[in-house]
Formats: C-alpha cells, structure tokens, sequence
C-alpha cells in the first residue's frame, strides 16, 4: 500500500473513515499534510485534526528505536561511570519538570517490552513514575511472563495504588499478575510479623524472591516525598532516618549513600520486598527524573540494584557531575 495515493471524495471517505483514511496517507503512503487535505478536499487544519484524532484513538503508534537513546554518549558515559548493562536517556527538551517526568516514563513503557524474555518474573514497585510507565505500555503479548507487586498497598491522595500499578502493568504486557494482599505499613510491628506469617501472605511474599526483574524509582528524603505523603512514614519517621545517614528511598526502605539498607522501627511494620532480594538481578530497572533524584539514584545504584537507568539528559548530566 506504501508509496500510492488513493483518490477519493468526501462523499465517499466520513466519520471514522476519513480519520483512518488521512492517518494512512500520512504515515504508510508518506504524503504531506498540504497533498492529504488536496486529496481529501478538506483544510489542512482539518487535516492536522484527523492525524490528532488518530493518535487520541489510539490508531497510530510511534515510537522510536531503543538505539536512538542507549547509543549516544551521553547514555555511554552513564552507563561506563556506573556500572550500568545499559542506560535510555530521552532529551529533556523545554519541557517543565511534570512533562520530563511523564516523557521518561514513555520512553521507560516503550523500552520495557524489549527487556523482557519468557519465564521473567518482574517486580514492580509503585508510585508516580512507576504507575506512569505502567499506563503508558502499549498493550502487547509478552509470553510466560508473571508481574509481582514488590510492596504492600497504601490509600494515596493520587488516585493510584500498589496493586493498580502491578495490575496495569501485567494487564498492558499481557502477563500474569501476583498481587501482594496487605497494607505497605501497619502501625504495630507484632500484626505486621502475624500478617507477614498468613499462609496467602506468606506465599505472596515467597514469590518475590523468585523475581529475576525488577521496575523501581528512587525516592528522596525531602519532606513532600512519596513515603510521607502516601502515610508509609511519617515526618518523625524521615528524620530519624535522616539523622541515620538516608540518602534515599527504595522500594518504601530508607538507603544510605552507599546504598544500604537503614534499619529501623518502621521496617518491622512493613509488609513488602527486603532489599537484598533487590539486589544481583537480571534486570533492575531504576525510572526516576529530577535534580532532587539525582542522589537516591546514585544510592541506588551504589547498593547494587541497578542494572538499566532510564532518565533526562538534564539528570543523568547531573548525576555525572555529582558522581565526579
């Protein structure tokens, strides 16, 4: 069909059709905007608004090679400073910090796919940018491949959860989905202990450690952080792990500069993922963007749960000079 122009009337090209007919001249015959609106006896505007309306449908899907953005130096120099099997560091643009986050996170859902093989068991954390990446898989068939929710659940005021992340997530990648049945946090560390022994906890739990995968994003320790404002840890809970020497936040665990795990009284009243079972995967796949990221992702990487990055040019350009 590439390469032919087909000739036809408004009377007999309409609604949904017309839409369709203007995406394909545009992208499969590869004719301009001006020729399509010619052909079509429509604006170009009109035009404009098919190809939109496409997109909006979900119609068109384009993406670019994942060479595109793991090849360039500056995804070298990432990769060689820190140890890295692979870095995607998509440009920052003029983009503001909500649409940097929201194109790292495409460029994390377009790359994912191509990461995973049949028999992966992929953890999955929660918050902003993980869910983010998980609404933005295109829908597609990965084979024999389970999704596990890596920590408890929490009310948020982001209309988002721990189990939706993981759902959508399996959901857009057509794979299995082991939810974790239980509150990230409890407020007395004997039920957290009685919970986590629950044969259906238990086994949930179980099966985290059998992940070879794991998606993930750093968390900072400011005081309008994730972990406060989901109600996991309170700010007398921050700055105790402040006080300790946190750098960061790893799946709802506080981590120092050299990416250790900070134990303390809030760990015996979680329900999630220890750390160590993070580390010497496959694939540990950290998906964070922001000056304020830049150290808990290099503590994260430092602890050795990091395999592939995926950021800014902005943030990985920093977190090369704080790493100097």
């Amino acid at each position: 069909m590439a390469g032919t122009t087909r000739r036809r009337t408004v009377g007999q090209v309409s609604g949904e059709s017309i839409v369709i007919e203007a995406a394909w001249m545009y992208y499969h015959d590869g004719l301009n905007q001006s020729k399509i609106a010619k052909l079509l006896k429509v604006s170009r505007a009109t035009v404009v608004n098919y190809l939109q309306e496409a997109r909006e449908r979900g119609y068109i899907r384009i993406s670019l090679a994942p060479e595109v953005f793991t090849n360039h130096q500056l995804a070298q120099e990432l990769r060689d400073k820190f140890g890295l099997q692979a870095a995607f560091v998509l440009p920052t643009g003029i983009n503001t910090e909500e649409e940097s986050l929201m194109r790292v996170a495409r460029g994390a859902a377009e790359w994912l796919p191509s990461l995973l093989t049949r028999g992966d068991k992929l953890g999955v954390a929660w918050g902003r940018t993980v869910y983010e990446v998980a609404e933005a898989i295109e829908q597609t068939a990965t084979k024999d491949v389970t999704v596990s929710q890596l920590v408890g659940s929490m009310a948020t005021p982001y209309g988002f959860t721990a189990e939706i992340c993981s759902a959508h997530m399996a959901q857009n990648l057509g794979a299995k989905c082991i939810n974790l049945h239980a509150p990230a946090v409890l407020s007395d560390p004997d039920l957290a202990a009685r919970l986590r022994a629950e044969p259906i906890i238990h086994a949930q739990l179980e099966a985290l450690s059998h992940c070879n995968k794991a998606i993930f994003a750093a968390g900072s320790c400011a005081p309008d952080s994730h972990i406060v404002s989901s109600g996991v840890a309170s700010n007398e809970d921050l700055d105790w792990y402040v006080n300790q020497g946190a750098t960061g936040v790893l799946c709802g665990r506080f981590i120092n500069a050299e990416g250790h795990p900070i134990v303390g009284k809030l760990d015996d009243r979680m329900i999630g993922v220890e750390l160590d079972k993070l580390q010497g995967l496959d694939m540990g796949l950290l998906v964070s963007d922001g000056a304020d990221k830049v150290i808990p992702m290099i503590s994260a990487i430092a602890g050795g749960y990091v395999t592939h990055v995926v950021t800014s040019n902005e943030t990985a350009r920093l977190m090369l000079k704080a790493a100097t």
